[in-house]
């Protein structure tokens, strides 16, 4: 991946316009409400996209959302309502044409991995892996808002703080400075050999996941392997893996010891527990920009090393 061949979105004003796109699964209607009242408290004004309040599937018309969100002059960023299932049934149709020539912030996580791979390939975009409509629903976490409103600003770059409760695990240290690239470890999977398939040699590489069985997770990292992704990266950081469960037949290893297993033989530096993913604390992290992460002894650090953001 080529950091210097990148699309990077317009900055965020202060006041500016936040669009809700719905690519995946429905969400309430009150739910979209309470939740969209963290960015209007945050001092945003909310703009609802016209698939928000589709019950089911409806692909035609999630498309349409798509791209009259970025077409609107009145929207300066895009976040999803939520993941679920949906997004890599709009990628095949989506005019990437109206995107290219409106690139803005697009965030998203989960089963939106498929629409920032698409967005990556088809635009050379910078889009956001960080949180959603949903994360805010229920009750708001310091960490999570302010991390996404401070990359979608353009403050200057800081290292992260991690949430206390939440430290990161050394599992091979190193340092590593390349862009970043990750998602949905099943996405991820689901996209090797389409057209939106990613090249993550050089790149920070990032994967988390929910509601899997060990045996699946061990397959999906070993899928990534044996296709080359593991190849050449600079370091693989693991996010939350979370509700990830048994068989009857215990499969008798953790996540952290599948990915030792499985990337034992490499020498880049190697992170676990990280908060991207499903849990409650969600870093956002821009694909395709230039990170420092080190992980020496017990402890890690990790700074962008330019802004997400034009």
């Amino acid at each position: 991946m080529n950091s210097n061949s990148i699309i990077k979105p317009h900055r965020l004003p202060k006041g500016g316009t936040i669009g809700i796109a719905s690519p995946a699964k429905w969400m309430a209607e009150d739910r979209l409400k309470i939740a969209a009242k963290v960015l209007i408290d945050a001092g945003y004004r909310v703009k609802f996209g016209s698939a928000c309040h589709l019950r089911e599937n409806q692909y035609a018309e999630r498309i349409r959302e798509l791209e009259n969100l970025f077409a609107d002059p009145e929207i300066d960023a895009i976040i999803c309502a939520r993941g679920g299932y949906g997004s890599i049934r709009v990628t095949d149709k989506l005019d990437y044409l109206i995107i290219r020539e409106n690139p803005k912030i697009f965030v998203g996580f989960s089963d939106i991995t498929a629409l920032h791979c698409s967005f990556q390939q088809e635009c050379g975009l910078t889009t956001f892996h960080g949180p959603m409509l949903w994360n805010f629903e229920e009750s708001t976490d310091p960490f999570t808002l302010s991390n996404l409103l401070y990359v979608m600003s353009g403050d200057d770059p800081a290292e992260l703080e991690f949430p206390k409760n939440l430290p990161p695990i050394v599992l091979r240290e190193g340092t590593a400075s390349a862009p970043l690239f990750g998602g949905n470890l099943t996405l991820l999977t689901k996209m090797i050999g389409t057209r939106w398939d990613f090249d993550t040699e050089g790149t920070i590489l990032f994967v988390e996941d929910i509601d899997e069985k060990y045996y699946r997770t061990d397959r999906d990292l070993l899928h990534l392997k044996r296709a080359g992704k593991l190849d050449g990266i600079a370091a693989l950081v693991v996010g939350q893996m979370t509700n990830i469960e048994d068989e009857e037949i215990p499969f008798g290893k953790s996540v952290d010891e599948i990915v030792m297993d499985i990337c034992g033989d490499g020498d880049y530096p190697i992170v676990s527990n990280f908060p991207c993913g499903h849990g409650r604390h969600l870093a956002t992290l821009p694909l395709g920009i230039p990170t420092r992460l080190a992980a020496v002894d017990s402890n890690v650090s990790f700074k962008l090393l330019e802004l997400a953001v034009s």
